[in-house]
C-alpha cells in the first residue's frame, strides 16, 4: 500500500522562514547590544594640554591689573594775570626747575598800572616827609611861644615883687600894685594853658604821622603787587620736574585769563602705579596690602595707596605706592602690571587655576590615571581663587594630576585617551 509523502516545496518554505526569523532576531539583538555600548574614548595629544598636580600647603591669593605709572605730585601752571601769549619757550618732555620760564606774556595795561602805582608811592612818601617837617615846625613854634610867655611871666613876677615892696612903703598906689599882681597871675595862667595845648598837640602828632605812614605802606604794597604781577608775565614752572604737556588752548598770540590752566609739570622722581582691577576682585583689596609692580621686567615692591570708591566699566582704579628705587627709563605713562597680595591661606589643597575654574564653584576636570595614558572626568568643588591658583575643596586629593586646558570639545565623553 502506498503512503503519501509531504511536499518538498512546502518543507523548503518552512526552513527558509525559520532562517529569516532567526536572522531578524539576531540583527535586533546586535542592534540592542550596540545601543548599550558606550562610544569609544577619543584620543588627545598630551603635548597639546596643560596639566598640574594638586598640592597641599600655603596658597597666596592675588589680584592683578594693568595700568601705568603716574606722578605722585602734579602741578598745573596757571596764568597769574591776564595777558597775551608772546612766546612759548619749552616743549613737552623737557626738564624744568622752579625758576625755569615756560612762556612769556604781555599786558600793556599792567605796565601802565605799575607806573601809576610807582608815582602814587612817591607822592605818599613826599607827603610823609612834608608831614614830618610840618609837625617838627609846629613843635618848635609851641616851644618858642612858651619860652616867650615864660620870659614875660618872669618879668611880670619880678615887677610885682618890686611893686609890692613899694606899696608897703606907701610909694605906690594900690591900683598900680593890683595891676602888677594881676599881670603876673595872668601870664602864669597863659603858660599853663599853652603847656596843656602843647601836650595835646604832641600827643596827636604820632597818630597823624601814622595815618600818613599807613598811606605810604598801602601805596608801597600796591606798587609791589603790581610789580610782582608784571614779573609774573614770565610764567615759571615753580617746581622741579618735567613739562608733561601744554594746554590745547596755549598758542602764540592767544589771550589768556587769570587762572587759566597753561601747562602741567610732573615730579618724575616720585611716581606711583595706577592699575585697573576687575570689580568682582576689588572687593577684597584693602589699603596697605603688599603689592608688586612689573616695570619693564623689573619687579618693584609697593603697597596699596588708594582705592577708587567708584567702579568704571567693570573695573576699579587702585593706586600703588612704590617702595623700591625706580629702574632707568621709568617715566610717566609707562605701562605696568601690578599684582596685589590679598591673603595667605595656610594648609589647603590647591592647583593652578584651570580654564573653567571660578572661585566658590563646581566644575568638571579630567583627572589623569596613574598610568598616564587615560583621563577620567571628575567633579571638583573650588574655594578661594587667585590670579593663577585656586583652592580645591572636594573631588581631588594631593598628588592628583588634572588637565587644566579647555576640554569643552570632549563634553560628551567621560574618558579620554592620552598619547
Amino acid at each position: 500500500m502506498d503512503v503519501p509523502r509531504p511536499s518538498r516545496r512546502r518543507q523548503k518554505l518552512v526552513i527558509k522562514g525559520a532562517i529569516i526569523i532567526l536572522a531578524v532576531v539576531a540583527v535586533s539583538a546586535a542592534i540592542a547590544g550596540l545601543a548599550r555600548l558606550e562610544p569609544a574614548a577619543p584620543t588627545v595629544d598630551r603635548a597639546t594640554v596643560w596639566t598640574d598636580t594638586v598640592k597641599q600647603g600655603s596658597m597666596v591669593r592675588e589680584v592683578r591689573g594693568t595700568g601705568r605709572l603716574v606722578p605722585l605730585r602734579i602741578r598745573w601752571i596757571t596764568a597769574p594775570v591776564e595777558g597775551r601769549i608772546e612766546q612759548i619757550l619749552l616743549l613737552p618732555g623737557m626738564t624744568v626747575d622752579a625758576d625755569t620760564v615756560l612762556l612769556e606774556l604781555t599786558n600793556p595795561d599792567l605796565e601802565k598800572e605799575v607806573s601809576d602805582a610807582q608815582w602814587q608811592l612817591k607822592s605818599a612818601e613826599a607827603e610823609l616827609e612834608c608831614s614830618q617837617v610840618r609837625l617838627q615846625n609846629e613843635s618848635l613854634d609851641m616851644d618858642a611861644s612858651l619860652a616867650r610867655l615864660k620870659a614875660q611871666y618872669d618879668g611880670a613876677k619880678l615887677q610885682a615883687e618890686v611893686d609890692d615892696k613899694l606899696f608897703k612903703d606907701d610909694l605906690l598906689s594900690e591900683r598900680e600894685w593890683k595891676l602888677s599882681l594881676a599881670k603876673a597871675s595872668q601870664l602864669a595862667n597863659l603858660i599853663e594853658i599853652e603847656e596843656k595845648r602843647a601836650a595835646i598837640k604832641r600827643a596827636s602828632q604820632p597818630a597823624e604821622l601814622a595815618m600818613v605812614k599807613a598811606r605810604v605802606e598801602q601805596a608801597k604794597a600796591n606798587y609791589e603787587r603790581k610789580k610782582s604781577q608784571l614779573a609774573s608775565l614770565s610764567v615759571k614752572a615753580g617746581a622741579l620736574g618735567v613739562l608733561d604737556q601744554w594746554n590745547d588752548d596755549v598758542e602764540v598770540g592767544r589771550q589768556v585769563n587769570t587762572g587759566m590752566a597753561l601747562a602741567r609739570v610732573s615730579d618724575t622722581k616720585t611716581l606711583k602705579a595706577t592699575i585697573e582691577v576687575p570689580e568682582v576682585q576689588a572687593r577684597d583689596v584693602q589699603i596697605g596690602q603688599p603689592a608688586k609692580v612689573d616695570i619693564g621686567r623689573t619687579i618693584i615692591n609697593g603697597r596699596v595707596l588708594r582705592i577708587d570708591p567708584v567702579a568704571n566699566e567693570g573695573t576699579v582704579t587702585v593706586d600703588i605706592s612704590l617702595e623700591d628705587p625706580l629702574p632707568n627709563g621709568a617715566r610717566p605713562d609707562l605701562t605696568v602690571v601690578g599684582t596685589i597680595e590679598i591673603e595667605r591661606l595656610e594648609d589647603v589643597f590647591w592647583v593652578k587655576r584651570p580654564v573653567n575654574g571660578q572661585s566658590d564653584s563646581t566644575a568638571n576636570l579630567f583627572k589623569i590615571d596613574t598610568d598616564g595614558n587615560h583621563a577620567l572626568r571628575v567633579p571638583v568643588r573650588f574655594g578661594s581663587s587667585s590670579v593663577s591658583t585656586i583652592q580645591v575643596l572636594e573631588g581631588l586629593d594631593i598628588g592628583d594630576e588634572v588637565i587644566l586646558s579647555d576640554m569643552s570639545q570632549w563634553d560628551d565623553f567621560d574618558r579620554v585617551n592620552l598619547k
